[in-house]
This record gives structure tokens, C-alpha cells and sequence, in this order.
């Protein structure tokens, strides 16, 4: 029988990235103890007015269909939040919502690109996105992010690698998998080259939110003269630790909002109008409990560097945001993938490899900074261990 093309290109780059994670859940399953630092869910339950707000919403009738660009209330509330933090006026109409950020970005890089187009993507990445530019038929341009730069983007790199077919640069800060957060001046030059280039920003801001005590967050909508060749997708899945509800937007030029639309309306026409009651309040407010995540992880990130770096040839990237922290296990001669592998079956600790997140992250392991404090120090335990052996075995 024959498939569409679109099978083929996405071959390899869905759930087989999730190998060692499936591994361990199975493992779980099955009655092993596992430490699981592997994917990055919020250490807190959904806040409870937001729950009582969805139950109340479904009770009075708000399950009906909804509209290809999301409902009034919470289309609204995201030109309000957006209009207030950077700091000048976002309509309505540059708007629009789709379940999750994972939707968003495959819808607004399916209105973008196309075959034979190029999408700058930074390496690392975060496993998803190399299937996301993909699906559309456009290939992807890996721009390395150096660890002596702190994995920021620098812009004489992605400079190097534009071409006449070049269409987007995209973006993710705060970044997954290393949690580097690109500097307002990084992102004006980067804005510059685009704008050279006349290319599209695309920016994944999902972890706008969980930037670090101390840390600034920067944004390309900051920039009003990159006004109309930026798009930024968001979700209140990390901020609001709601991912299971799956509601997410990008804000973007009215013009892209609108040849969106078509395309949102043959995907979904409309999200859960429940959903949208909720999510219409949680982005009018500040979160309650985003503060406490960024807190508690940037603790947790300085526990592993503590424990580790330095420890057994390992070194530890202390991120700036987000969810994880990365481990650089190259000294034990291993790939990421061989030694969270053997870690998880000699030591029951289960962790991503670099390889999940791209070429440029070889020999690396990202380690969930979403366990309690006991649970990490002892995974790190854990980890050192077997690093150690590793070693001793080597010599």
C-alpha cells in the first residue's frame, strides 16, 4: 500500500526519542523503583480555583463548539497580558489559540514553510521540533549552541548558514533542553540578520515564566520594528502546570493570524470553551505557583552542580530557566545514550539522553529538575557511581 510522504519524513522522529523514558515507565509498572528524570511536568497539581473554573464552566453548559481563533474572553485576556508585558499595544487579532504549544508550532510552521524551504533551528533542540519543521515538507538548518557561549544563539553562526531558501529562524528561550536564556542584545542582533534576510522569527516561549531568580527574559516582541516578521507561541502548560489540558496560543501579525485561521479551522475548529474559561483566567493574573517552580528548580539545578560537576570526569551546565539541568558525561567515553541506558539498568535512574535533543548535545545527559530535593540528591548519588565505575572499568 501507499502513504503520503509526510510518513516517511517523520520516520524516526516521534516517540523513539522517548525510548529510555517508555523503558522506565515500563519498568515502573511493573514494580521496579525507578528515579524518573526524564520528562519535564510541573512538582505541583493544577491550582484548585483553576479546576473549580473548568468544573463550573462544563456545569453551566460551556461544551459546545467553539471558533478556529479561540473564544472572545480569552483571546481578549492574551491581548491584555501580551499588551502589558511588552510594552505596546497587541490586538485581538493577533491572536489565536490551539490545544498545547506542540499544535501551535505545527500549525503556525505549516502556514510558514514548505518543501524546499529552510528553517534555522539552534542544536540542541528540543526533541519535538525537528518533526515539526518536517512535516511540512521544509528542511531543517541545525545552528550549533556552544557550551562556551552558554548555549546562546550567536548570530555570526546563524549567519553562516542562510541561504536564498532560508524562511525562519526559530528560536526557543527559555531553552530545552540547556535552560539558556537569550539576552535582549542577542535577540536585537539576531533581529537585525533577520530582517537583512527578511526572514520570519519564530520564538517558543513556553518557559517565559520559570526564568531564574535574578535572570531578565527578553523576548522578539519586545522589538516593535520586528513586529511584522515575529510569531511566539505559548502555553499555560509549565507556567500554570496544567499540560493535560492542552491549551496553548501564538500572538503574530494580523495578517499571519488571519492566513492561520483557514488552516486552524480545517485542523480543530475551536478548543474546549471550558478550557478556554480557565485558561482566560490564568493568563490575567499572575501565576501562583510558577514563582515556587523557578525557585525550587534553580535550587535543585545548584544541588546537581554541586554533587557532580567536577565528580568522576563529569561536568555539570548550570541552566538559567526551565525545567533542567544538563551533564556532560564524555570523560566516561559514552555516548548520553549508552550511559542513561546502563544507568538506568544497573542503577534505576532514568534520565534523557543528549542524542534526544540533536547532534549538538552528544555525550550529554538532561537530567528533570522536578523531583524532591531527597530524590534528586540521590540520583546524583546514583549517577556519580556509575560514572565512576565507568571509569575504573576504562582504565
Amino acid at each position: 500500500m501507499r502513504y503520503a510522504s509526510v510518513t516517511d519524513r517523520l520516520a524516526g522522529l516521534g516517540g523513539a526519542k522517548w525510548e529510555i523514558h517508555a523503558r522506565a515507565r515500563a519498568l515502573k509498572a511493573a514494580g521496579t523503583e525507578i528515579i524518573e528524570l526524564t520528562i519535564g511536568e510541573p512538582d505541583v497539581p493544577t491550582p484548585e480555583r483553576y479546576l473549580a473554573t473548568v468544573a463550573t464552566a462544563m456545569a453551566a453548559g460551556r461544551t459546545g463548539y467553539s471558533n478556529g481563533r479561540g473564544e472572545p474572553a480569552v483571546v481578549a485576556a492574551l491581548a491584555a497580558r501580551y499588551t502589558a508585558r511588552r510594552g505596546r499595544a497587541i490586538g485581538t487579532d493577533q491572536v489565536m489559540c490551539l490545544p498545547g504549544t506542540q499544535t501551535t508550532l505545527y500549525a503556525v510552521l505549516r502556514t510558514l514553510v514548505e518543501a524546499g524551504d529552510e528553517v534555522l533551528l539552534g542544536d540542541p533542540m528540543y526533541a519535538t521540533y525537528e518533526g515539526l519543521i518536517s512535516q511540512t515538507g521544509a528542511r531543517v538548518v541545525p545552528v550549533p549552541l556552544r557550551p562556551e557561549h552558554g548555549f546562546r544563539m550567536q548570530v555570526a553562526d546563524v549567519a553562516a548558514r542562510i541561504t536564498p531558501r532560508t524562511r525562519v529562524l526559530f528560536l526557543n528561550t527559555p531553552h530545552n533542553p540547556t535552560g539558556a536564556v537569550l539576552r535582549a542584545e542577542d535577540i536585537r542582533a539576531l533581529g537585525d540578520l533577520a530582517r537583512a534576510h527578511d526572514l520570519w522569527i519564530l520564538s517558543d516561549e513556553v518557559y517565559e515564566d520559570l526564568v531564574f531568580p535574578g535572570v531578565p527574559f527578553a523576548s522578539p516582541l519586545d522589538f516593535a520594528d520586528l513586529a511584522d516578521r515575529v510569531v511566539i507561541a505559548s502555553s499555560i502548560s509549565k507556567s500554570h502546570a496544567a499540560p493535560g489540558f492542552r491549551s496553548g496560543w501564538c500572538i503574530g501579525p494580523a495578517e499571519f493570524c488571519q492566513r492561520l485561521l483557514p488552516l486552524s479551522e480545517t485542523m480543530l475548529f475551536g478548543s474546549q470553551p471550558f478550557i478556554a474559561d480557565m485558561t482566560a483566567l490564568a493568563v490575567s493574573e499572575p501565576s501562583p505557583v510558577a514563582d515556587g517552580m523557578a525557585e525550587r528548580f534553580s535550587r535543585r539545578a545548584g544541588l546537581i552542580g554541586q554533587a557532580l560537576d567536577g565528580v568522576a570526569g563529569l561536568r555539570v551546565h548550570q541552566p538559567q530557566a526551565g525545567m533542567f539541568a544538563l551533564v556532560d558525561v564524555r570523560a566516561t567515553g559514552l555516548s548520553g545514550t549508552a550511559f542513561a541506558t546502563s544507568l538506568l539498568e544497573r542503577e534505576r535512574v532514568a534520565v534523557m539522553p543528549g542524542e534526544s535533543f540533536g547532534a549538538g548535545l552528544g555525550g550529554w545527559l538532561r537530567l528533570s529538575l522536578t523531583q524532591p530535593d531527597a530524590r534528586i540528591m540521590e540520583a546524583t548519588a546514583r549517577i556519580a557511581a556509575h560514572a565512576a565505575t565507568l571509569l575504573g572499568n576504562a582504565a
